[in-house]
């Protein structure tokens, strides 16, 4: 009696299918149906998503949408707009509800949509109506390519007996199961016993033999990590452009853009195997493991934590650990990566600004909008993070010589949170670091994760025989970056508290002249003419006025950082360094 209940009371819901077609691909424009029956109240309530996981701005993604039809057999439905992405349809007596729909897609990013001639592609955030009160409901989709030679890639399962018809679970899986369709390339392998896929749209100068065995070994790291795949088939999509990149995480999938001729040089190559493990470790580390602001998806607003530091931030630590661990590179290459993190770490000046929980919180409002200043007012939670996360994995290791890493860290995390999709708090974050370390780390969070300490990078790394080192700069400090632009030298960024900053120079000006002779792209070369305490003259064109500024040059400032070994190192120095990297200090050499 109960299942037969049950059975009747899922018959009487709602029955939500979406059809997607694209007649004219060329114009950029998907048309979306959605069919509704069994709906049972007079208002129909739909609200378009604002922003999509993982990618944490709000985007406005109902901006997109034109040509809102309503109707039911054929008969017109009333309708309104309640506010910017929400529309209410009185739906009167009728069992069954049509919406029609257009969205314009010709952006193509990771967190996007783009159709045009050659393929579609589009994110369930942003081409897609959640029903209040019903987003736990299941959600048939329809692909209608516009050839028959065009073929559907998506993680979702398909529907039997149906074309190009695919059942999500609910409205996060749908939004969580991005759709690539196209003439694009498909490779099939397998990894552990489970079935993986590379859809790849765009022409360029990979290798797929030797991306995919790459792909496994990333794969196979990042599983022993954490004893297993929590998925039965994965795919990753790949976009390819001139000048690209990004990523974005998916829990059956992930989504990444890449420089289409950026694969032949080795350092682009590795740089691209570090995009791919950062969005598969994902997997683990905010797909699943999340913390409690992102625990339950509010489509409509922010969602804020001040977690992202380890969301990001950790991962962005382990991307460049995980090919090393995998063979890809070595040790000596790992450290490399890593110094050229620090030095974009300590060449923004906004780490003395803005603190790292302060970052993560306010993502939403200032990481993804830069501005003139921003390099002044701010540090990215992923740069920050990853150096905080670089230094608990030094500190725990060398507490517990090797024995205890981050790995631990994040073990613990899976299986007290991950596996359950339980949210975490950052209380509860911080209490797993310290007790993994078996040590208080209340002053270490007080000082670089609220506070605006310098990370000591030096006092972490001797333990490991490693050092710190910059370079000594090439010429007196003046403050300014330029950008060439046809021609013209203009202020891009003029850093904080340089002597450009209190000159009053402003990103945007033309840089024209030092001491009346017209600079030529060659500042740099320029500057080595000065030293230390010279005043120089620059003239620079501000809003189209002439202006000439009056500037004392300082000292040089390091521009690079480097991570090199100790002059002279003891056994448990080295010890420590094997323990870590796998390698001995004497491969550095």
């Amino acid at each position: 009696m109960i299942s037969e209940l049950n059975a009747t009371s899922l018959e009487l819901q709602p029955k939500i299918h979406y059809t997607v077609s694209m007649p004219q691909p060329q114009n950029h424009l998907f048309e979306v149906t959605l069919n509704i029956t069994n709906y049972p109240n007079h208002i129909l309530d739909l609200k378009m998503p604002v922003w999509t996981p993982g990618s944490y701005l709000v985007r406005e993604y109902a901006r997109h949408l034109q040509d809102f039809y309503a109707f039911s057999k054929n008969q017109s439905l009333r309708w309104q707009k309640i506010s910017k992405n929400h529309w209410q349809i009185t739906k009167s007596d009728f069992s069954e509800i049509t919406i029609k729909y257009r969205i314009f897609a010709n952006e193509l990013t990771v967190r996007t949509n783009h159709l045009d001639a050659t393929h579609g592609y589009f994110n369930g955030a942003a081409l897609f109506f959640r029903i209040p009160n019903y987003q736990h409901l299941p959600i048939n989709i329809t692909i209608i390519p516009p050839d028959d030679k065009w073929h559907v890639t998506t993680a979702l399962p398909k529907i039997a007996n149906s074309e190009n018809s695919f059942l999500a679970a609910d409205f996060d899986t749908l939004v969580d199961s991005p759709f690539e369709i196209g003439s694009h390339q498909l490779h099939q392998f397998s990894v552990l016993g489970k079935s993986h896929q590379l859809a790849m749209w765009g022409k360029g100068n990979f290798q797929v033999s030797q991306m995919i065995t790459d792909f496994e070994k990333i794969i196979n790291v990042e599983s022993e990590m954490f004893a297993g795949l929590p998925y039965d088939q994965y795919i990753f999509f790949l976009h390819l452009l001139p000048q690209a990149y990004g990523g974005l995480e998916h829990k059956d999938s992930c989504c990444l853009i890449y420089d289409n001729f950026g694969f032949r040089n080795v350092e682009k190559y590795h740089g691209f195997l570090q995009l791919v493990a950062h969005e598969f470790f994902h997997l683990w580390n905010v797909k699943r493991i999340r913390p409690q602001g992102l625990e339950v998806f509010d489509y409509d607003q922010e969602n804020y934590t001040p977690s992202l530091w380890f969301c990001e931030g950790t991962t962005s630590y382990y991307d460049l650990v995980i090919p090393q661990r995998a063979g890809i590179y070595d040790a000596k290459a790992y450290l490399h990566y890593f110094s050229k993190e620090i030095t974009r770490y300590l060449l923004t000046p906004g780490k003395r600004v803005q603190p790292l929980s302060e970052s993560s919180f306010d993502a939403w409002i200032k990481l993804y909008r830069p501005d003139a200043n921003s390099g002044n007012s701010q540090i990215s939670y992923y740069i920050k993070g990853e150096m905080v996360s670089f230094l608990l994995d030094l500190l725990i290791r060398n507490l517990h010589h090797n024995r205890r890493s981050l790995d631990d860290v994040m073990r613990i995390m899976w299986e007290k949170f991950g596996k359950d999709e339980v949210g975490y708090e950052e209380e509860e974050l911080q209490a797993i670091i310290a007790d993994v370390a078996g040590k208080d780390l209340t002053d270490f969070f007080n000082l670089y994760l609220h506070g605006l300490s310098d990370l000591p990078f030096n006092d972490y790394l001797r333990p490991f025989g490693l050092q710190l080192v910059g370079d000594k700069g090439e010429h007196p400090y003046l403050g300014l970056r330029i950008n060439d632009d046809n021609g013209r030298d203009m202020i891009k960024f003029v850093e904080l508290d340089s002597p450009a900053y209190f000159a009053g120079l402003n990103a945007g000006d033309e840089l024209l002249a030092i001491d009346g002779v017209r600079i030529k792209n060659n500042l740099a070369e320029r500057l080595k003419d000065y030293r230390p305490n010279d005043k120089i003259e620059v003239t620079v064109f501000h809003q189209d006025q002439l202006i000439s500024y009056d500037i004392i040059l300082t000292e040089p400032v390091s521009k690079n950082y480097e991570l090199l070994p100790l002059e002279n190192v003891d056994k448990m120095q080295e010890e420590n360094f094997l323990g870590w990297l796998g390698a001995p200090l004497s491969s550095l050499k």
